[in-house]
């Protein structure tokens, strides 16, 4: 799953939390970054529908019509086929917009690595910083929209939240940045492979800033990721050492964002109006913060001459994609908040690591990836040791 969608201060019972937490546990599974996080309401919604009885007694005036209509349906022995019948029709609601809502969440999180990687590659665009520039424009365009309309509440950008924030945000512009370099020389599926490092780097992190241990199973988990991520390297054939750098460092930057909100996150809360800080106003905060970094790196990495001489700005198919490319990031930050409403962050971190299992596949037939049957074993033993690794954190958390 995506950092573009990070919650922080918000209370524990609250939908933020629990993408709050999901994304600190689990900062690698976001594919990109849009790679860039509630609760079950399932027996809620049980509980009010299975009690005809509680909705019709709380309206006084209907009270003894509600008596007599119980009567007469426990005498001919309805009313728990009734509340049967009834359940069962809530449980198959809530379970069908809990696959819709996953089925989004996957197809959002694989189409837009899959269009950045078509963008850079299939294009050659060599604009990598414009390119997500362009993008977080898109966003911040969009969600400013929904709030003006009433569609969505955020947070007014004050001084003291920028300030707060900044740090933070330097990080996920860096995150974002290497994240597309690393795509222009890596193939989609070493890139997901290569990901996972980013959950040794995080765990480690939690053990010397957090004093968080973990047990032996997480360690097991972390340790087929490096043999994995090792081996794959070793057996890429289109091999790149500039991808893997840049690679390398998105795998340092993603673990430090999100060791790093988890420290600034409570002072964020305190300074903004309300006292909390929901993902939609973290999406447009995040990406209006990264507008002016990414213009000032557009400058030091001289993208302008190139943008000023490449022919594909007069393309309206590049601008299509692009578009595209914009509005699917942002997708991310959506379905994944709809599909953590309808399941936990358990099962959304599980789906997020099965996700690069079609992810890598995808890859490696769409753009013709050169690889042998060495490269493609270490790539899916990586795939199956991420899977394990977010079964195991499921049990760490169940048992703590």
């Amino acid at each position: 799953m995506s950092p573009r969608c990070l919650s922080a201060g918000v209370s524990q019972d609250s939908p933020g939390s629990i993408l709050e937490r999901l994304h600190i546990d689990d900062a690698s599974n976001g594919g990109q970054g849009r790679e860039r996080n509630f609760l079950v309401y399932q027996s809620n919604l049980l509980d009010e529908v299975s009690s005809p009885v509680r909705r019709e007694v709380s309206n006084r005036p209907f009270f003894m019509k509600a008596v007599k209509r119980i009567d007469n349906d426990v005498e001919n022995g309805k009313l728990e086929v009734k509340e049967k019948s009834i359940r069962n029709n809530m449980l198959v609601t809530v379970h069908n917009k809990s696959l819709l809502s996953g089925i989004a969440y996957c197809i959002s999180s694989c189409s837009m690595i899959l269009v950045n990687k078509y963008v850079l590659s299939s294009y050659n665009f060599n604009a990598g910083i414009s390119l997500m520039l362009y993008q977080n424009f898109v966003s911040v365009v969009v969600v400013s929209m929904l709030s003006f309309f009433g569609v969505i509440s955020t947070e007014p950008l004050t001084l003291r939240l920028i300030k707060v924030w900044l740090p933070v945000n330097v990080i996920f512009v860096g995150m974002l940045v290497t994240s597309m370099f690393s795509l222009k020389y890596l193939n989609v599926a070493m890139v997901t492979v290569l990901k996972n490092v980013t959950n040794v780097i995080t765990a480690v992190g939690e053990m010397y800033i957090f004093n968080k241990h973990h047990d032996s199973r997480v360690w097991t988990a972390l340790l087929l990721m490096i043999v994995s991520a090792v081996s794959g390297g070793i057996t890429d054939l289109s091999f790149h050492a500039t991808g893997y750098t840049w690679q390398i460092i998105n795998c340092f930057l993603t673990a430090s964002y999100s060791l790093t909100l988890r420290q600034i996150m409570d002072t964020a809360k305190q300074v903004t109006k309300s006292g909390n800080l929901d993902e939609f106003s973290m999406v447009l905060l995040n990406n209006t913060l990264s507008l002016p970094l990414g213009l000032l790196l557009v400058l030091v990495f001289n993208e302008v001459d190139y943008l000023s001489t490449t022919p594909l700005l007069q393309l309206p198919t590049f601008w299509i994609v692009t578009t595209l490319s914009g509005f699917l990031g942002l997708a991310i930050s959506f379905t994944s908040m709809w599909f953590l409403h309808q399941t936990s962050a358990t099962t959304y971190s599980l789906v997020g690591s099965l996700n690069k299992i079609p992810l890598s596949v995808a890859g490696i037939f769409l753009f013709n990836v050169p690889t042998s049957l060495d490269n493609t074993a270490s790539i899916f033993f990586g795939l199956l040791a991420g899977v394990f690794f977010a079964r195991a954190k499921m049990q760490e958390k169940s048992q703590s």
